[in-house]
């Protein structure tokens, strides 16, 4: 089915399903002699992983990346690079009651109604673990815009639920599984998914991404602006429902004369447009948040139907996570380190100039 390409000048495509042999994904227009080892590639995978701690599902998986194509003898050769991970714990019985039954807030339903036939198994394509070969893909973007182009990309949780969480200490987030810059909040954190578990409940998000040291002059004007790609790639993420730039949907209660960012001869005095103006880049930092919703895979019951149109009920058993945004914090520096990538070949190509 179509819609598995993402990009133009570097693409990434993936294919694979939560219960099946295993994921794969062809990364096309890397350019040559990029210094690239597997544990580039795991180092994010395992920070993405499930079964990790009591916060996130239990599935247990390796996910150990295979190379197949596209390096020789530690760099990219500029051909396409092929990318394998394995499934090794999937436990398809915990689906077959849901054979011929829509689980309620996920695809289920869209699926049948699109396709006529959907892989029941752990949601099949629709599941948010073909996500984790977007972060395969994305850590060799992140490892070209690192070193030859001095661009950082760190997300944090923002939010669990009602709990709001200040960045304190950025790089405390990389040194604990809910990817929290506020270490003082971690008990707290810890006793409302112990609650979610015990209630068969879920919980919602927010995850702020900040994007340093990004060059002015990246993005397209018109339909291809850097932050609607970004926009685009971050709303791809399973069970994100809303997006941010800059200040994002608190600019409705500000004033044009709070909002615009003066310009000084040393720099802009703010940034609420979020380091992009016409969807180029400003040379400041650029600031994004997304939202995602409570998982709906939970054991509280719930009013469906079958696939016959019947009246039924449902309540999901199996390995679930109380709540997706933490481990969705990988997978978004994942996608915004694709979209710089695609723009820094873009400009390249059109400008003649490398960062």
């Amino acid at each position: 089915m179509p819609g598995n390409t993402f990009g133009k000048l570097f693409t990434v495509t993936t294919a694979g399903e939560s219960h099946g042999p295993a994921y794969c994904c062809i990364i096309d227009g890397c350019p040559p002699r990029l210094e690239i080892s597997p544990s580039d590639i795991q180092r994010d995978l395992d920070r993405r992983k499930p079964g990790q701690s009591p916060a996130v599902s239990q599935r247990r998986e390796t996910d150990s990346v295979e190379i197949l194509s596209g390096i020789f003898e530690g760099f990219t050769t500029g051909t396409p690079i092929a990318l394998l991970i394995r499934n090794h714990n999937a436990r398809s019985k915990d689906y077959e009651a849901l054979k011929n039954v829509f689980r309620p807030g996920h695809a289920d339903y869209t699926y049948q109604k699109k396709y006529g036939i959907r892989d029941h198994n752990g949601g099949g394509r629709a599941s948010a673990r073909e996500t984790l070969m977007r972060v395969a893909a994305g850590a060799i973007a992140r490892k070209y815009l690192s070193t030859l182009c001095n661009i950082e990309i760190k997300g944090s949780l923002a939010a669990l639920g009602s709990i709001v969480i200040s960045n304190e200490d950025p790089d405390s987030s990389t040194d604990n599984d809910f990817f929290c810059p506020d270490p003082k909040r971690l008990p707290e954190l810890r006793g409302v998914i112990a609650e979610l578990r015990k209630a068969g409940d879920s919980i919602g998000a927010r995850v702020n991404i900040i994007i340093s040291n990004v060059p002015a002059g990246l993005g397209e004007p018109v339909f291809d602006r850097l932050n609607a790609d970004l926009a685009h790639a971050l709303m791809s993420i399973p069970a994100v429902k809303g997006v941010e730039i800059g200040a994002g949907f608190a600019a409705i209660m500000q004033k044009g004369s709070e909002h615009r960012d003066e310009i000084t001869p040393t720099g802009f005095k703010s940034n609420h447009a979020g380091g992009i103006l016409g969807g180029i880049s400003t040379g400041q930092t650029i600031t994004a948040g997304i939202a995602l919703k409570p998982a709906s895979s939970i054991r509280k019951s719930a009013d469906t139907v079958t696939k016959d149109n019947e009246p039924t009920t449902i309540s999901v058993t199996g390995r679930h996570d109380p709540c997706v945004g933490l481990r969705a914090v990988p997978v978004a520096e994942a996608m915004v380190a694709l979209v710089l990538m695609d723009h820094i070949l873009r400009d390249r190509a059109q400008n003649n100039r490398i960062f």
